[in-house]
């Protein structure tokens, strides 16, 4: 069946607005009432942090590309004022969202619940008091006011920090009239105080906003002036870092100037309390070099992340989601060598319902076993106190031959992995970078073990990254084997990733930017053709993000073909799913929950002989074409039925899904009056963690 003739924009959803569907979902997290309240605000200060990269990187992109008067891009070619407009459009209903349930509902329930943000208008005496020495004790010192006049212009504003515009009346101390003035509040400052215990009520907790206590005392900096209004704002920046790979020398050189640069971008958003007057706004935006368009008015705190710091209050668990404790795998309960273990069974682990704990064992035990001669590994994201680093450390401080690819390109990490990489340079370790132009995505460890008169090697490979935090909040899959072609494989793409030349014949295993966007196409088309001949055919992927043209389109002659296609996507998703005669044996759906979902595992039936692999990889242009990424098939019986049951299970979600409708809009699932409430992501943790 030939594809109906659409227009592009109604084959394709465009990724900036797809991106902000997901964000509405995490949203409707902090809307939820059945969501612990304090895991409410959590999911309120996520939609902050995801919104100020969405500008920094998406919006900063579209800007540039308005200026330039770029040609439309992307498969649904539509122009980059389009998208801004929709984005702009889109982002009003939610800033809006936000700061009502902010005011009108989680204040006021955590107020019931002890937990109490006093406005200036509510401090009594003492309070008042105790915040006025707070502010001179320790505000003061810290704080810069700065006037304007043309030999002091405006100042250049970090990305994203606390600032006061300052309306002013009278003359300074030189006679000269002024008229506005600017306070930075330093990053040094907490952006929110506890106040003692003696100045709360006993079992409540009081805090107090910075900003607050900076507006209430601010003409305490301005002695001789008079203060007509002081309102915060924040201006968020251009973030993305740009890197000629034709003529970079040194590629953490050129990095670290590039950071300190991110700081000082061109302004791409301004928010600013609903409550500064029109001109002081248009003052602003003067000095930004930003319209109207760009200014986002707020009705509360300008970085609403910042309320993340009382999200783990010590005595208000019952405010929280209740504590587990990670489960391991029946074969990890032993107390038996990890290579010993490995020599007779794979394992695959289950995070975050099961520990990342065997995962750093398995690195410090080749760290110290005096049979193991080299450790290879790739780093994305670590996080600054690392346990797998310091293994590495001591592996390469006892001689044993590391080698580690870092990439530096891993956003907004940048400034860490530099810091890491000197750390293990330092060590004695073999520190490769990332090629520019392809980030090293892959999350690989290589482990060369001597064993009588041959060499074995180890391997772990993963869908996340080797961070042992996130490992507690994001949903991955973590492999162990010692399989000889398996770990053929992986010394090839270690080699491939050093020498730069291409691993070849690999029977385990699969990497972009080489063989697998072809082979999955491929195998697209294998199912396709499958349906075609009355065979058994089915597809289930489940990955974060979609957007790559050719994989969509493979999709919908899949789809035309007659195979059935189950997609769970949790972030972006251009392809429409359910269009008559192009996409309507597709179905997508997004789980979003307690947990982060992060595993990609691609599934094809095959005509009962299937196949399954998990993988570091997206279905993104990015991640297909553009990084180095590993894929790995999962071969034994047991592990294929555990993946097989996981994946059903989240098509059978029925609490935290979200179906996406092909007209871009996505609903959320709840179950009938009779019908079985399912939650995936309660069923694992029943299933594979253990009570706290």
């Amino acid at each position: 069946m030939d594809a109906p003739a659409l227009p592009p924009a109604d084959l394709y959803i465009n990724r900036e607005l797809s991106q902000l569907e997901f964000n509405k979902r995490v949203l409707a997290q902090a809307l939820d009432e059945n969501v612990p309240l304090l895991e409410r605000l959590r999911f309120l200060c996520i939609t902050c942090t995801n919104l100020d990269e969405f500008f920094e990187i998406r919006v900063a992109a579209l800007k540039q590309r308005i200026e330039l008067g770029a040609p439309a891009q992307g498969p649904e070619k539509l122009s980059a004022q389009q998208i801004f407009d929709a984005i702009r459009h889109s982002m009003l209903g939610i800033v809006r969202q936000q700061y009502e349930l902010l005011n009108n509902v989680l204040f006021p329930e955590l107020t019931k619940a002890g937990v109490q943000f006093l406005q200036s208008e509510e401090w009594n005496a003492e309070q008042a008091e105790w915040l006025q020495e707070y502010f001179l004790e320790q505000v003061v010192p810290v704080l810069t006011p700065l006037t304007f006049d043309p030999s002091r212009p405006f100042p250049r504003v970090l990305n994203k920090s606390l600032n006061f515009i300052v309306r002013l009346r009278g003359k300074d101390a030189f006679g000269r009239r002024r008229h506005q003035a600017m306070v930075q509040a330093p990053r040094s400052l907490p952006r929110i105080i506890r106040l003692p215990e003696h100045l709360s009520t006993p079992g409540r907790h009081n805090y107090v906003f910075l900003s607050s206590i900076i507006r209430v005392h601010v003409a305490t900096l301005f002695p001789g002036l008079s203060v007509g209004g002081c309102y915060q704002f924040r201006v968020t920046r251009n973030s993305n870092l740009y890197v000629d790979d034709e003529e970079i020398g040194d590629l953490a050189h050129a990095l670290e100037g590039q950071l300190a640069a991110s700081r000082h971008g061109a302004a791409v958003r301004l928010e600013v309390s609903h409550e500064c007057p029109p001109d002081l706004q248009e003052f602003l935006l003067e000095n930004f070099g930003l319209a109207e368009h760009d200014t986002y008015l707020v009705d509360g705190p300008v970085n609403l992340n910042r309320l993340a710091t009382v999200c783990e209050i010590e005595d208000s668990w019952e405010l929280l989601y209740p504590p587990f404790a990670q489960g391991l795998p029946e074969e990890l309960l032993t107390k038996e060598n990890i290579f010993d273990l490995l020599a007779k069974k794979n394992v695959l682990l289950h995070h975050p319902y099961q520990s990342f704990a065997p995962t750093i064992d398995f690195i410090k035990t080749a760290s110290s076993d005096s049979d193991v001669l080299a450790i290879k590994i790739t780093l994305y994201r670590t996080g600054a106190e690392s346990p797998i680093v310091d293994h590495l450390v001591h592996a390469a401080r006892s001689g044993k031959e590391v080698t580690v690819i870092i990439e530096l390109m891993a956003r907004f990490d940048e400034a860490a992995n530099i810091a890491l990489a000197n750390r293990l340079q330092e060590a004695g370790a073999h520190v490769v970078y990332g090629l520019v132009g392809y980030k090293t995505h892959a999350k690989m460890t290589l482990v060369v073990r001597r064993e009588s008169d041959k060499l074995v090697r180890y391997v772990h490979l993963g869908t996340g990254n080797y961070h042992h935090a996130t490992t507690r909040v994001y949903t991955d899959y973590g492999y162990m084997s010692s399989s000889r072609r398996l770990g053929e494989d992986v010394h090839q793409l270690f080699m491939q990733l050093t020498s730069l030349t291409e691993s070849s014949d690999m029977s385990r295993m699969m990497a972009a930017p080489f063989n697998l966007y072809s082979s999955l196409l491929e195998k697209i088309e294998r199912e396709a053709q499958n349906a075609r001949d009355g065979k058994k055919a089915r597809i289930i992927a489940k990955i974060n993000s979609l957007n790559e043209q050719g994989m969509i389109d493979a999709l919908y002659e899949a789809s035309q073909a007659g195979v059935k296609i189950d997609l769970i996507v949790r972030g972006i998703c251009s392809l429409r799913p359910g269009v008559p005669g192009l996409s309507e044996n597709i179905h997508v759906r997004s789980i979003v929950g307690r947990f982060l979902e992060h595993s990609r595992v691609y599934y094809f039936l095959n005509d009962d002989d299937e196949e399954f692999y998990c993988a570091s990889a997206d279905w993104m242009e990015r991640n297909l074409l553009r990084r180095n990424e590993s894929c790995f098939e999962i071969r034994q019986k047991a592990m294929k039925d555990q993946i097989r049951a996981d994946l059903e299970l989240f098509l059978s979600d029925n609490c935290q899904a979200w179906v996406l409708h092909g007209d871009g809009s996505y609903e959320r699932l709840s179950p009938a009056v009779d019908e079985e409430r399912i939650s995936a992501q309660d069923v694992f943790l029943e299933q594979l963690a253990l009570p706290n």
